[in-house]
């Protein structure tokens, strides 16, 4: 019988030659690796797209090959069938890491535009390591007993990523980083909500089972059926009013300058930006994630994000 290291050895090393031969094949037309990036970008975080227009330009190769980074993670779970799948692709991605920092990095266009940003920008490991660890997590555990576990994994994701983006743009402030936690949490905690009719489909209730069963909300009824009830919209009431209180002590950090945030790290805060969108957008429908108007991107954004980057709030 195989041993489970030798077993885990095979799946390794075979999910590093399929993923990166896929990456490659889906590589072919595309100048770079950092066009690469720029494309995965824009074609499945139109937000995050819209965003990377206000980074300087020496700065933008490597937003978008950190961008894509985590949303290659981010999406593991629904692209695999098994969860030794998703074990192997997140393998292959902390064993990339670490030859990345030992200058041999894996052919794959993501781990080329990586290793291109991290000889340019000091990109501390951790990070990384941090976000593939919280992504091996997730695929082993999808629903999220308390709203402390939740924050925590959106602090190991979405935070962990803003950190990230303050480093490359060398902005070390104790002050930038607390914010941005703040900013990550509610960054995923909106991202759920706004995700839970798709995740209802399969199955799965995204809301921290504590809020639901505060609230007496009926999941089968909502895997069932598909809509909304008084029960979830309550819940989901709850679970927006937290993202918007992380929000509120993100603001708070900046009282001191008037709640202007520096003119360099503006960049990396606009990623609040849609998370108030979304929010002011959940409130006019009541709450109803299933209301048909919240998939439908908010025209209003761009102008949004360039009115709040002038104005150096969010």
């Amino acid at each position: 019988m195989l041993s489970l290291s030798f077993r885990s050895r095979c799946l390794q090393g075979l999910n590093r030659r399929l993923h990166t031969a896929s990456a490659l094949r889906s590589e072919a037309g595309i100048s770079s690796p950092a066009e690469y990036c720029k494309d995965l970008v824009r074609k499945h975080d139109y937000e995050g797209y819209l965003t990377s227009q206000l980074y300087p330009k020496r700065f933008q190769g490597g937003y978008f090959a950190l961008r894509a980074f985590y949303i290659e993670l981010a999406t593991v779970r629904e692209a695999v069938s098994q969860t030794t799948l998703g074990q192997a692709r997140l393998m292959f991605w902390r064993d990339a890491m670490k030859d990345i920092y030992n200058n041999k990095p894996p052919r794959h266009p993501i781990a080329l535009a990586i290793h291109e940003a991290t000889r340019d920008n000091h990109l501390p490991l951790y990070h990384f390591n941090r976000i593939v660890e919280a992504r091996e997590q997730e695929l082993h555990n999808q629903i999220h007993l308390t709203l402390e576990s939740m924050t925590s994994h959106a602090e190991s994701t979405s935070s962990t990523f803003l950190y990230l983006l303050l480093a490359m743009l060398n902005l070390p402030s104790s002050t930038l980083a607390h914010a941005a936690s703040h900013i990550g949490v509610a960054q995923s905690l909106t991202t759920f909500l706004r995700a839970l009719p798709f995740h209802a489909s399969k199955g799965v209730m995204v809301i921290p089972a504590e809020i639901t069963a505060k609230h007496n909300v009926n999941q089968q009824q909502i895997f069932t059926k598909r809509e909304s009830s008084h029960a979830l919209e309550d819940a989901v009431f709850e679970l927006a009013t937290v993202a918007n209180d992380h929000l509120l002590t993100a603001r708070d950090m900046f009282k001191e300058s008037g709640g202007r945030v520096p003119q360099d790290a503006m960049p990396v805060f606009s990623a609040a930006i849609p998370v108030v969108s979304i929010l002011s957008r959940l409130e006019a429908v009541n709450f109803n994630v299933f209301n048909p108007s919240l998939q439908i991107r908010d025209w209003r954004l761009a102008w949004q994000v360039w009115r709040c980057y002038y104005k150096r709030t969010f």
